[in-house]
């Protein structure tokens, strides 16, 4: 007998060997989707940090607009508070458009010999516009006096458009839409390196937001607009909320065009504010897909938006007020009329801009905002107009025939295309809203604006209008597009890197005469292309994590209060699961309080307690010049800097953008 081992031996020291194998590999598989479910939390988290912010800001500017609206309805015309801000609201000027014309020449402007940018001629033509593009890809500024005269012929042309434009395929062609740009020039461009520009075969439908958060908003409109002239029946502009003076002033198209254009800005501000206000407001292709920019309601009626006066509203957040002619023959507003309308415009704003908010205890004032007083107020602005107008039945019976009448037609929610408060919610909700997941429709609270729309209202829509998708934007996405609504309703969203490097990608879609989507993503920084998946992953967090650490801040009176209910001694230290809660019971931002921990909380927990003075010391602005500052005064400058921001570019009346004067200050405050 030998020795030597068996055919059994090897056979088991064998299948030893594959189990060990198998184990290995079940192992590295399960690390796998273990690393992959916890790099998605971290992207999942950092996006939702990112539009949280994004959105509680939207919904800030509302609330100061609403604000200053309420004191321009309440205040005397002679009120000096009143002049500071009126500006802001001359959104009906009654003139005729020749005089608008001598208002915006450009002619009396002369272009130095030393400039170096494009020459424009018009009509522009292809080669002109082509230069444009290549002039702004090498970062050149167009003169002043050719943005004038682009923007007035701009002027000229919207205001020969339908509200809605419909267009059609044909088998030669495909349509691209383009959903936000915000002021992302490399995202424009590279759109155009991979599609190609626009032309007499390749027609574009861009849907609105071409402005705010980027710096290159003022280049992207004269792109845009230059290649609306060149090719009017082939490219297609619909407004999206930003294109709007009003958020413009707090996201960045104001200071950006008076900082490129010191001299002239003011005007081309003034010009914009017409062109927006004569942007169309959505597009049909071939009579089955409907392109807007925000959404719709359960009121949403195309028929309604087709024939209403776009141009009135030069800002969508606030109604236009009616005006009739006087026995000389000019234009004035009615009392009574702007009674009423003071009061529906209220009553709409409870309904779907502003939520009123109780007072509370007098201990709490201090950490109360301006726009939560706000709120309150327009709630007793209310009643007090509804007095008023009693009075006026009273004395005018041939007006208003009862007070039930009156209280009627305020807080009447029933939509009647002849009221303008009724068209005005209509383009508000187009542009505003954002679907949900469930059925039904709700006002959008955390924007401020327009309304939820569930799957129930789309597919009824959809039925009465006779179409078959809905092409949206107005929300970032991390994949630049989502389907939802059984794949009903598209959501297309064309900046990529949008809250930072890595966050998420563009798209834009192309249809053809089968009208089924074609989706092409891209991300325009080439930085993302040299970072891995955990490196983009990680950078973006930080940067969410950094914001959010200043929002903690800004809300630290409110958190020490959320923090003491749960420590009744008076210790200073709270349980980990007790700090999770008081802080998603102030910030509202449903984030997995327990998982962030080791990111917020840098300092040693003992026992299971965290130490929340000390949490605070770490969040406190460090810097060189804040260490005699009150802390209780930086957390409210913190937490309302955009809004001061926007008071202060409002006031700014000479446009410089670097100093009030000492009266104007303490007429502000």
């Amino acid at each position: 007998m030998g020795c030597g081992v068996t055919k059994s031996d090897q056979f088991h020291k064998q299948s030893r060997k594959a189990v060990t194998t198998l184990r290995a590999a079940v192992l590295i598989q399960r690390w796998y989707r273990q690393y992959v479910a916890r790099t998605e939390t971290r992207r999942r988290y950092t996006w939702h940090i990112f539009q949280s912010i994004e959105y509680s800001g939207e919904q800030a500017q509302i609330k100061l607009y609403n604000f200053l609206g309420y004191l321009m309805d309440n205040f005397t015309p002679s009120s000096n508070e009143r002049n500071l801000i009126s500006h802001i609201f001359r959104e009906n000027e009654v003139c005729r458009d020749a005089e608008w014309e001598r208002y915006f020449c450009y002619k009396n402007i002369e272009v130095p010999e030393i400039y170096s940018g494009p020459h424009l001629t018009f009509p522009l033509t292809v080669e002109q516009t082509v230069g444009l593009v290549e002039a702004f890809r090498n970062k050149k500024q167009l003169h002043s006096r050719y943005v004038l005269q682009l923007l007035l012929e701009t002027w000229k042309q919207l205001r020969m458009l339908p509200n809605i434009n419909r267009i059609s395929t044909c088998q030669s062609k495909e349509i691209t839409i383009c959903g936000d740009l915000h002021g992302q020039l490399e995202d424009l461009l590279l759109i155009f390196y991979k599609n190609g520009m626009p032309c007499l075969e390749k027609p574009y439908v861009f849907n609105g937001d071409f402005v705010d958060r980027g710096k290159d908003s003022i280049e992207i409109l004269i792109i845009l607009f230059s290649f609306l002239l060149v090719y009017p029946s082939d490219v297609y502009l619909n407004r999206g909320n930003h294109e709007d003076h009003i958020v413009n002033l707090r996201y960045g198209f104001t200071k950006e065009v008076l900082t490129k254009y010191k001299m002239h800005g003011k005007r081309i501000l003034k010009l914009l504010q017409k062109i927006f206000s004569w942007l169309p407001l959505a597009t049909v292709i071939d009579q089955k897909v409907l392109v807007l920019h925000g959404g719709i309601s359960d009121v949403t009626d195309l028929s309604i938006l087709a024939r209403l006066d776009r141009h009135n509203y030069v800002s969508a957040l606030r109604p236009p007020k009616k005006r009739h002619k006087s026995s000389a023959g000019m234009s004035i507003d009615s009392e009574m009329d702007e009674d009423i309308s003071a009061a529906n415009k209220l009553c709409q704003r409870r309904i779907s801009l502003a939520y009123p908010k109780a007072f509370g205890e007098r201990e709490s004032f201090q950490n109360r905002s301006l726009q939560d007083f706000s709120d309150r107020i327009k709630g007793n602005a209310v009643d007090e107009l509804e007095s008023r107008m009693r009075k006026q039945s009273i004395y005018n019976s041939g007006t208003i025939s009862s007070e039930k009448n009156i209280t009627a037609s305020v807080s009447s929610d029933s939509i009647n295309s002849d009221n303008p408060n009724d068209e005005w919610k209509q383009v508000l909700d187009l542009l505003w809203s954002d679907p949900m997941p469930q059925d039904g429709c709700t006002p959008n609270e955390v924007r401020g604006g327009g309304c939820y729309w569930g799957p129930d209202i789309t597919e009824d829509f959809l039925n009465k209008h006779n179409l078959q998708l809905i092409i949206r934007s107005h929300e970032c996405k991390q994949d630049g597009y989502e389907f939802c609504h059984n794949r009903k309703v598209l959501t297309l969203f064309s900046a990529s890197n949008y809250y930072d490097v890595g966050s998420n990608r563009g798209a834009y879609v192309k249809l053809g005469p089968d009208l089924v989507p074609y989706l092409i993503q891209y991300q325009a920084s080439s930085m993302t292309r040299e970072l891995t998946v955990r490196q983009s992953v990680g950078r973006t967090e930080r940067s969410a994590l950094k914001v959010l650490r200043e929002q903690l801040f800004a809300h630290k009176s409110d958190l020490v209060c959320a923090f003491k209910k749960f420590d009744s001694e008076n210790t200073g230290l709270v349980s980990v699961t007790d700090w999770a809660t008081a802080v998603e019971s102030v910030m509202f931002l449903g984030l997995p309080w327990r998982m962030l921990r080791c990111q917020l909380v840098t300092s040693k927990i003992i026992d299971g307690m965290i130490d929340y003075n000390e949490w605070f010391s770490e969040l406190n602005i460090k810097g060189s010049n804040t260490d005699h500052i009150d802390q209780s005064l930086l957390e409210t400058l913190y937490r309302h800097r955009s809004t001061l921001e926007t008071i202060f570019r409002i006031v700014d009346t000479d446009n410089s953008g670097k100093r009030l004067h000492v009266y104007t200050l303490a007429e502000i405050f």
